[in-house]
This record gives C-alpha cells, structure tokens and sequence, in this order.
C-alpha cells in the first residue's frame, strides 16, 4: 500500500494569525481519514493549504504528494496532480453550462498529463456512465455551474465533478454541511461508488452521522490547529458521546 499523501510539520498562518501548528499527517492508497474537530480548530485551514488556496501562508513544513513537494505548485497544477476540493459552500457560476465547465477542466487535466482533448462525443457518453453511477437527474448537470441550485443539488454537483475528474486524493470539507438525510445518502453514496483501493479521502466533519455512511479507516482530532488524537472508527462514536472536553482537557 503507497503513500499518497505525507503531510510533516506543517505551520499556516492567516492574516498573520497563526492557524496550523505542526500538523503531521500520512494517508495511504485506499484510505479514508476523517478529521473531526470543534469550530475554529483548523480544518477547513487544512483542506484549503493542501489545495493552495493564497489567502494561507505556510511558514513551516513540507507536504509531500505523490512524493512530489505540493507547496511548490500551483493550485491548478495541484489540481492536475488529483488532488480535488468538495467546498463547504460550493460557488455558483452564472452564465457557464455545466457541460462547457468540465469539458474545459477535463481537457485541462488531459493535457497536463500529455493525453489527447476528448472528443465531444466521449465526453458526452462519460458525463452520462458518471451521472448514472451516482443516480442523478439529468436536469442537473444540463444547467449552468451551481445556479439557482439548493445546498443539497450544490452538494451532489460536487461530487459529480469529482466522478468526472477522478481525482487520486478527494477532500470533502463539511459536505454534510446543510444536508438533509436524503442528499447526505445520496453524496456517501457517491463517495463511497468512486472510492478504490488506489485512491484515498479526508472527510472533515463536524459530526459522527456522516461516518455512518463513509467509513474511516482512522480518524484523526483537531484541536488548536494540532492532531491531538488518532483512532479507528470507534474514536468518532466517543467523539459524538462525550464531545472534545474530555480530549481538550486529559
């Protein structure tokens, strides 16, 4: 089993306030980690460093992907590696057709790893095998990115995106963020119909209920921007009895 993801020591600042304060984190192919953690711990700080978000500065430490230093890409060339963000609060694109949208990353994606442009009609029959893995309405993917779409259609568009750009290493930052029952079993669903024992994920979550549906491998707590505890699956169900205090405070 290949290390995917080698995170040492790693120190990030924002607005000159310091946020991360030496996360050390590895991820193997076919791993799901949850990062669980209260308000304010770190977490969406985590997933936007290791997307390259510029609004983070990284003062200290390496990460290392594919054995290959992310801090020395650039977002969309990070992006090419496989590397794919589930925002918390997907961004809606007026005016750019959801076709046009992928075709444009897809092709993106080809071309950074020397591959031919897709032709329309492939990309076509992909957007439909992706659509019908993850049972989804047709009307969605047929509109513009995001318009006029309710947090739970958001949701499930982001995960349409990722089964079209395959991505190595999946980050979903509080997808269940918002959702009801229905749309959470509809995006784990989904979550779970892409995952293989060559990729990984990190799901950042608030609460157990979205491992109900996605099962970790290790779950990890973050807390004042540091990994204060590691475990198995069962780590989130004490989480979810007895909340962080009794983490915080040991």
């Amino acid at each position: 089993m290949a290390n995917l993801l080698k995170i040492k020591n790693l120190h990030a600042t924002v607005e000159n306030k310091e946020i991360l304060k030496g996360i050390n984190l590895e991820v193997n192919e076919g791993e799901i980690h949850a990062i669980m953690g209260p308000n304010g711990s770190g977490k969406s700080t985590l997933a936007s460093v290791l997307v390259g978000n510029p609004k983070f500065e990284v003062t200290r430490g390496s990460i290392l992907f594919k054995e290959k230093e992310l801090l020395d890409m650039d977002p969309a060339d990070r992006a090419k590696e496989g590397i794919f963000l589930s925002f918390q609060y997907p961004i809606e694109i007026p005016g750019v057709s959801m076709v046009n949208f992928m075709r444009a990353a897809l092709n993106e994606q080809r071309k950074y790893r020397g591959e031919e442009q897709i032709s329309a009609s492939n990309f076509l029959k992909l957007m439909r095998d992706k659509r019908e893995l993850l049972g989804m309405d047709s009307q969605l993917v047929s509109r513009s990115v995001n318009e006029g779409f309710s947090g739970g259609e958001k949701k499930k568009n982001e995960i349409f995106q990722m089964a079209m750009l395959d991505p190595t290493l999946s980050i979903l930052d509080e997808t269940d963020s918002g959702l009801d029952i229905d749309a959470l079993r509809v995006v784990a669903a989904g979550v779970n119909a892409l995952h293989t024992p060559k990729k990984a994920s990190i799901v950042i979550t608030h609460y157990q209920r979205l491992l109900d549906y996605i099962e970790p491998d290790v779950v990890h707590v973050l807390y004042n921007g540091k990994i204060i505890k590691t475990g198995g699956p069962e780590l989130a169900h004490e989480l979810e009895d007895k909340g962080y205090d009794w983490l915080v405070n040991a």
